[in-house]
């Protein structure tokens, strides 16, 4: 068990469980983007742990980006999504894929898809390490998924709880 702030977190997933959804995602989208040169877009700040172990593992030749957006105060979110940081080059005529930490309400890939919708983009895909399908009630296609798992705070590989956790090497869950 761990301590962050005044909220104890319990052990969830481990790094190697991580590990391998990360080489699943890089294979199923190597398999996929046959001959593309995709531009691989990570949302800051949680997901640089997974943006990074990512292109370790995908073998062919890509580009990185990132955006930085915010949707969260504490552990609830906000509803409202902030782009912070945007995206300076032409994307038209590319492939994109976003790469999250975490989807859960939907609120950032929607703002996300709009973003990108003026773009003139060749093919818009998402992928995220993990994914909370009970709180997803969005219509936005989520591509890629690395694992599902219920609607519980996690912290850890890039996510946190007011700032604290992100360095974890796998993932805690809020102690019930």
């Amino acid at each position: 068990m761990i301590q962050l702030h005044d909220k104890q977190f319990v052990p969830f997933i481990s790094a190697e469980e991580i590990d391998v959804a990360i080489q699943k995602m890089a294979t199923q989208i190597e398999t996929d983007l046959v001959d593309e040169i995709p531009v691989f877009i990570g949302v800051l700040n949680g997901s640089f742990m997974v943006v990074s172990d990512f292109v370790k593992k995908y073998k062919k030749p890509c580009e990185v980006s990132f955006v930085k957006m915010a949707s969260y105060s504490g552990m609830a979110s906000t509803n409202e999504v902030k782009e912070l940081i945007g995206l300076n080059q032409d994307l038209t005529g590319r492939t994109i894929i976003v790469i999250e930490d975490i989807i859960d309400t939907g609120h950032t890939i929607v703002e996300l898809k709009a973003l990108f919708e003026q773009q003139n983009l060749k093919h818009f895909k998402i992928a995220t390490l993990f994914f909370k399908p009970e709180a997803y009630k969005k219509e936005v296609k989520i591509d890629y998924i690395g694992i599902q798992i219920p609607n519980k705070f996690i912290v850890g590989f890039g996510l946190d709880y007011d700032g604290l956790g992100r360095n974890l090497p796998e993932v805690y869950q809020l102690r019930d």
